[in-house]
């Protein structure tokens, strides 16, 4: 790259002497420039992480209890146990009936079943 070099025009009534330029940054100013040109951000602080909620339903009636996970994990079972792939089930639904002692599952909305409780 060529440097290119110019003088600054000398001002009447001005003592000092001519100041030589140049086009080319010193290291100072390419320094200040690029300063400049980089925008600073204020540093978010990462929330702290949560643990995630843990969940657990259960279904009580006549001195008996249930968990729902439970209830669907069978039913899942019982539809796999018909010779399906547990890649089909994009949809299941559980209905609980206590006093018939029963747990009724329909899986994508066609196949149906029932397990005991």
């Amino acid at each position: 790259m060529q440097e290119v070099r110019c003088f600054a025009p000398h001002k009447r009534g001005d003592s000092a002497p001519r100041k030589e330029e140049t086009n080319m940054p010193t290291k100072s100013t390419a320094k200040k420039e690029g300063a400049e040109s980089v925008k600073k951000t204020p540093v978010k602080k990462a929330a702290p992480a949560k643990a995630p909620v843990v969940e657990e339903v259960y279904v009580q009636f006549g001195g008996e209890e249930w968990k729902v996970a439970d209830l669907s994990e069978r039913a899942k079972a019982a539809y796999l146990a018909q010779g399906h792939r547990a890649s089909g089930i994009k949809k299941l639904s559980v209905y609980v009936k206590p006093e018939e002692g029963k747990a009724y599952y329909v899986i994508n909305d066609k196949e149906s079943g029932s397990i005991d409780l």
